[in-house]
């Protein structure tokens, strides 16, 4: 039976042909849009034995487990391309990254520039040179310069701020005004290099609120500040590995569908875990059945991890998932390590969190990226809790084990074996002989301060209700130009939206189109989407989700490009329909 060729598919065989691109890359895009080996081969002029050695020599395998973000960038060449025609504009709807950002604390970033480099000129002879202050009177000075700056941008905010975390930072005032000045003029390596400690109070306040919605269990989480989520996530699995925690061979579960470089990060050779799906279901709006949470019952899956609220779904784990996960969890495999990463947590009006019900499990992630608008601020951290099994675990290791294991840390400690996990973390970050140097830098834990004291001085939550309406606007609008029910609740974070195509297909032309449909192969779609209506959106099996569906980023995008995104959808469906035979 003879395959379909996508048009780009052609074309890009004739670049082949010219030397423009690589045979690699030509059998990546064909797998992609699931053409054979050999129908790839003949488009490239390949012989029959030329096709065997191309087969023998490829990862085919691993082709297939390409990231959508790699698809993302052949949709938006395929848009360019026909918006050079047309003079139109590319409609981005794959980019994850929030178009808002929060103006304020930026503007209190700003003054606080100010003030540490005027102190840091006070004495100082030398044109544009300032040396380190010493930290007495310190607090009493940022108040004169605060005076003599009343009514600038930022002012009234940054009073706000260091009122707040003067009350109730266990610090001293000095000391406190000395960990931002100095962290803001970055002078020095941070130190500590985990964390600052008032960048560890007031960010543990925050989290306090946001993640744990003012309830959070008994005992202390120590963090770690990282480069975004994405950091964290790397950091946890490779001390998790340098720990013999996570070993080759081991088992991991994450809950589907989740955002793709998270699928495609344990089964790296780094890690060599194996994986198992915990999927959500559609019919009950992407909670766990209990025949998937029965999985977790496996005391071979050593770790469980996750996006709460999710990508691309955009909804939140309600209380009774949360609970049956956990209860499986607590009986079955009380060892297993709870990786979530709740970078939406900010976005719903209903969150909740394994850290409440397993919190000497979790290893909670939290990222400032897209609440603030700050993805390229890189602002994240680690929760670690004070009781954290993994240091239970690293105790009950063999003798031998725990000897390689004092062999890494000794250059850190005489007694490396008492080294908790949320040091290790750090320290392994950096390959332990760097781990003086690591750590985020001073200016982004002060901006992390900056920001969570915002949050913190928000009582009647006026800057989240201002970004839950915009996001509720794009969402309706994308929802009313696609005919379908909007799908509503609390734990909604509307940052995506994850269309059914099959089922829009159904809704609109009946259940034999949908068939006749979906027996074509899925990014298909999304390149007439691309080719025909300059728009690019993600498929949603690259997330581990339904097979002819697609991501749609709202945070990136205004309302009537949301609008407009859903009536192209419609049109793809009424140009498919046109096409096939009555």
């Amino acid at each position: 039976m003879s395959q379909t060729i996508h048009p780009f598919l052609s074309e890009i065989a004739e670049e082949v042909k010219r030397g423009g691109i690589s045979r690699r890359d030509f059998f990546k895009y064909a797998v992609i849009c699931g053409l054979s080996v050999s129908a790839a081969g003949k488009l490239i002029g390949l012989t029959g034995p030329e096709i065997a050695v191309a087969a023998s020599s490829i990862d085919w395998k691993g082709l297939e487990l390409e990231s959508p973000f790699e698809i993302k960038n052949l949709l938006i060449q395929k848009a360019e391309e026909a918006c050079a025609k047309s003079g139109c504009s590319i409609l981005n709807a794959g980019r994850g990254n929030p178009n808002f950002l929060n103006t304020e604390v930026r503007k209190s970033f700003a003054l606080l520039t100010l003030f540490a480099a005027e102190l840091a000129q006070q004495g100082s002879t030398v044109k544009d040179l300032g040396y380190r202050q010493g930290k007495s009177g310190m607090a009493a000075a940022l108040q004169e310069f605060l005076k003599k700056h009343h009514g600038d941008p930022g002012e009234a905010f940054l009073e706000q701020a260091i009122s707040y975390a003067l009350s109730k930072v266990a610090m001293d005032a000095d000391e406190i005004i000395f960990q931002l000045v100095d962290g803001i003029q970055a002078d020095f390596y941070p130190d500590p290099p985990r964390i600052f400690p008032v960048t560890e109070q007031i960010v543990r306040k925050y989290l306090d609120r946001v993640v744990f919605s003012g309830a959070p269990p008994q005992g202390d989480f120590h963090l770690f500040a990282t480069e975004g989520a994405t950091a964290a996530m790397i950091y946890i699995f490779n001390s998790l590995k340098e720990n013999m925690i996570l070993n080759p061979g081991d088992k991991v579960a994450i809950v589907t569908p989740i955002f793709s470089p998270y699928l495609e990060l344990p089964v790296l050779k780094d890690y060599g875990l194996e994986t198992v799906y915990i999927r959500g279901s559609e019919e009950m709006d992407w909670q766990v059945p209990d025949s998937e949470v029965a999985k977790l019952k496996d005391p071979r899956i050593k770790a469980l991890y996750m996006v709460n609220p999710t990508n691309p779904t955009s909804v939140s784990l309600n209380a009774d998932t949360v609970k049956r996960m956990a209860k499986t969890i607590r009986i079955h495999n009380p060892d297993m390590v709870i990786i979530s990463d709740t970078v939406y947590a900010s976005f719903v009006d209903e969150f909740n969190t394994f850290g409440k019900e397993l919190p000497e499990n979790i290893l909670g992630v939290y990222s400032y990226s897209k609440y603030f608008g700050v993805t390229g601020w890189r602002l994240g951290v680690v929760m670690v809790h004070e009781d954290c099994v993994i240091n239970r675990l690293i105790k009950k290791l063999p003798k031998a084990k725990q000897a390689q294991l004092d062999l890494r840390y000794r250059l850190i400690s005489t007694k490396p074996g008492d080294i908790p996990f949320h040091e290790r973390l750090e320290m392994d970050s950096r390959q332990v002989a760097l781990a003086h140097t690591g750590g985020i830098s001073g200016p982004q834990q002060v901006a992390m301060c900056l920001f969570s004291l915002y949050e913190l001085t928000d009582d009647d939550y006026v800057y989240k209700k201002s970004i839950m309406d915009i996001l509720k606007k794009r969402w309706t609008a994308l929802y009313t130009a696609l005919a379908m029910p909007e799908p509503q609740g609390k734990n909604l974070t509307r940052y995506y939206a994850l269309i059914d195509l099959k089922k829009l297909a159904a809704k609109m032309y009946g259940p034999a189109f949908s068939e006749q449909l979906t027996a074509s192969h899925s990014l298909e779609f999304l390149f007439k989407l691309a080719e025909n209506h300059h728009t690019v959106c993600l498929p949603g099996e690259g997330f581990a989700g339904p097979n002819w569906s697609l991501r749609v980023a709202l945070a990136n995008i205004d309302e009537k490009n949301c609008r407009d995104v859903g009536l192209a959808i419609v049109a793809v469906m009424k140009e498919y329909k046109q096409s096939m035979p009555a």
